[in-house]
């Protein structure tokens, strides 16, 4: 190819075969007109006839190894857009169709170097993906309920079907034999934690879901994490943390009740009492802190079995409307509901004084109740900040609190009623901001929620 021989371009190789016919056509007509002079009509036919020939045999065997390179090319070419970059040519002549295959079969060098790399990265991803702990879904159609899975990995297939291929089934075909916390964390919308199975059994996961459009075709990507074991981790360094604050509470309170009870002796025994109303003062107003600290972490720890009795509506969200701003939405069920009303209190008012506490403006604080199903669904709405995917693993756990001076027990005792009662809490971020905290409970007592 280049660089080998004598290089003849096209332009030269040409002008030389059109030179070489002329010249022929010119000796023949000498050589003609020479045998027949002054006929030079039958010289003109007998050289069309002899050098006619002769061009188109030499012409066409020039042509006829042009053509079927550019066949050739036109080949690869189509193979290159199915794919397949396995081709090259050869051209023997060193000319400018040499300088166009060399280019092309470098072309196509690269593309297969491209191509290499490509399925190297695909496959490294594709192992990464299905060796990852967490359940990945792509779903087609916007509508995820309605949706077709077109992809799934082993986590996703473990949890969902056993480790059953799930790509072609519709997604509202693996959900029936799933957790119904699941189908309802999808249906929900938005990303939050949700919680499966009961006492011992309950698993926590985290749902994290994202649209965007492939092949001009919505598509949504599900994220189920497992949760349960860092949680249980976290709980015990959270337990460990708790002990630390308890015993740090009880020297603050304990060491100046000692030194105050020494001075007032000391004073007792000098005779010299009128300081002592004092003394007691603060020894009264540090037992008192110390015991409304006591009594906020033994109500959580010592939360009595709920006395499950038949509310109305009406006057229950009254009561609490005494208590805190939130604007309610919707009507109210008309059944009444069978709940602790003081527990149900207590945990609504730490939601809505949460609602309040995380930026949301105070008429954006809201609150709906709903009959679904056989379950009783309770939201609280707030357009403040949200929760990062730390905060919202950890918002559940006791003690965890991202507040300065919060006691973390305000969404754990929320949690610890709602399980009481029979149902579950969970948490996700709402589009547009803020976030959406919401409880099932059994719309009758004696039954689970769903």
């Amino acid at each position: 190819m280049k660089g080998k021989g004598v290089r003849l371009s096209l332009v030269t190789r040409w002008s030389a075969l059109v030179g070489t016919l002329l010249a022929l056509g010119i000796l023949v007509a000498l050589g003609l007109d020479h045998f027949f002079p002054g006929h030079p009509v039958l010289v003109f036919f007998a050289c069309l006839l002899a050098i006619v020939p002769i061009a188109i045999i030499t012409i066409r065997s020039q042509i006829q190894p042009i053509l079927s390179l550019f066949r050739a090319l036109e080949g690869t070419v189509a193979s290159y857009r199915d794919g397949d970059f396995s081709f090259s040519l050869h051209w023997p002549q060193n000319d400018e169709l040499a300088d166009l295959i060399a280019a092309h079969n470098e072309l196509g060098h690269v593309l297969r170097e491209q191509r290499l790399g490509l399925v190297q990265r695909e496959l490294l991803l594709d192992t990464m993906v299905q060796n990852t702990p967490v359940a990945m879904l792509l779903v087609t159609d916007f509508s995820v309920s309605a949706g077709a899975i077109v992809y799934a990995n082993l986590a996703a297939r473990k949890l969902l079907s056993e480790g059953r291929k799930l790509e072609g089934h519709q997604l509202s075909e693996v959900l029936d034999s799933a957790a119904p916390a699941l189908k309802e964390a999808l249906a929900r919308g938005g990303d939050g934690l949700f919680t499966a199975g009961e006492g011992e059994n309950e698993e926590v996961y985290h749902l994290a879901r994202s649209s965007f459009t492939l092949n001009g075709r919505r598509h949504e990507l599900l994220l189920l994490r497992h949760l349960t074991t860092e949680l249980r981790r976290q709980e015990v360094q959270t337990w460990k943390k708790v002990i630390r604050v308890i015993s740090h509470e009880l020297n603050n309170s304990l060491a100046p009740l000692a030194s105050l009870a020494h001075s007032g002796a000391e004073l007792v025994r000098r005779g010299q009492t009128e300081r002592l109303p004092q003394i007691l003062q603060t020894i009264g107003e540090r037992t008192r802190h110390l015991e409304t600290f006591i009594l906020g972490y033994a109500r959580f720890a010592k939360l009595p079995t709920p006395r499950l009795e038949a509310r109305d509506w009406n006057v229950f969200i009254d009561r609490l409307a005494d208590q805190v701003q939130f604007r309610l939405v919707g009507e109210l069920p008309l059944e009444p509901a069978w709940i602790d009303a003081a527990q149900m209190e207590q945990a609504l008012l730490n939601l809505l004084k949460n609602a309040h506490e995380s930026g949301s403006p105070p008429e954006d604080v809201e609150l709906q109740v709903r009959r679904v199903q056989d379950a009783l669904r309770i939201d609280v709405f707030d357009r403040g900040t949200g929760m990062s995917e730390a905060v919202l693993t950890n918002a559940l756990v006791p003690f965890y609190s991202t507040k300065r001076s919060g006691t973390g027990l305000g969404l754990a005792l929320a949690r610890e009623i709602a399980e009481a009662h029979g149902g579950r809490i969970t948490l996700a971020n709402r589009e547009g901001g803020g976030l959406a905290v919401t409880l099932i409970l059994p719309a009758l007592p004696g039954t689970q929620s769903p």
